[in-house]
């Protein structure tokens, strides 16, 4: 999982700064202002970007590698 910040989408509702202010803060303007990075996703960052009513605090999933994945099943017929 992935945190994506986008405070041109941001419309200054504060919920990630409530939420989460270890994680968030908010400029003069009222935007969103990440505080650090991210490199795993918490409870209190899940649920920052749940609330955030713009879509400007999102955490997204991102696919694994196709070196990663594992094919399931077989092409042999039964009979």
């Amino acid at each position: 999982m992935k945190l994506v910040v986008d405070p041109s989408r941001c419309v200054g509702a504060g919920m990630c700064a409530l939420i989460a202010p270890e994680y968030f803060d908010q400029d003069e303007d009222g935007r969103v202002e990440p505080l650090r990075t991210v490199d795993a996703v918490d409870e209190p960052v899940r649920r920052a970007a749940d609330s955030c009513p713009s879509g400007a605090v999102r955490v997204i999933t991102e696919p694994r590698p196709a070196s990663d994945t594992q094919a399931v099943g077989g092409t042999g017929s039964a009979g």
